[in-house]
């Protein structure tokens, strides 16, 4: 393998070591764990760290404008090509459990998708966007700016699902 192949891997590698303690540390919280959730934190920030160095390296991180366009073309590829395979297999293969997962993150691409090409737009006439609120579904991933909607359209949770994000 080249060492542009094992960057690749690398910060693959840190990227889902990072969701997958976050998810721990959620877990050891719930529980009753509170230091264990501390280190499962303090790894994730760690393998944070190890991802984004490894991405610059890699010169991942460009203008604004390309970061723009390089994640609306990720969610374009995921929403577009990548989950309805994902979506005909868990069907085909019955596991409803995954077919839910696949759907909604299917649905919620394409939302970010169109928002990143709001941002590419403003950016490129030198804006940035404007000042609101910008909420998340915690079941689904759904993104709204303004206000929560009363009922999550993709995953039907009610509006106290959704968290602010600063």
């Amino acid at each position: 393998m080249s060492t542009a192949a094992n960057l690749q891997a690398a910060f693959a590698g840190e990227s889902q070591a990072n969701r997958k303690y976050l998810a721990f540390a959620k877990k050891a919280d719930q529980d009753g764990f509170k230091q264990v959730a501390k280190l499962f934190r303090a790894a994730a920030a760690a393998e944070t760290i190890h991802a984004h160095a490894h991405l610059r390296v890699m010169n991942g991180i460009k203008s604004t404008l390309e970061n723009l366009e390089a994640a609306k073309g990720g969610e374009e590829h995921e929403f577009q090509s990548m989950y309805p395979g994902f979506v005909a297999e868990a069907e085909q293969e019955g596991n409803k459990a995954a077919l839910v997962s696949f759907k909604n993150a299917m649905a919620v691409e394409e939302i970010h998708a169109g928002m990143y090409g709001e941002a590419i737009d403003a950016v490129k006439g030198g804006n940035d966007l404007p000042a609101t609120a910008v909420y998340i579904c915690e079941i689904c991933g759904n993104t709204v700016y303004g206000e929560a909607p009363d009922k999550c359209p993709i995953c039907g949770v009610g509006k106290e699902r959704f968290t602010l994000i600063d």
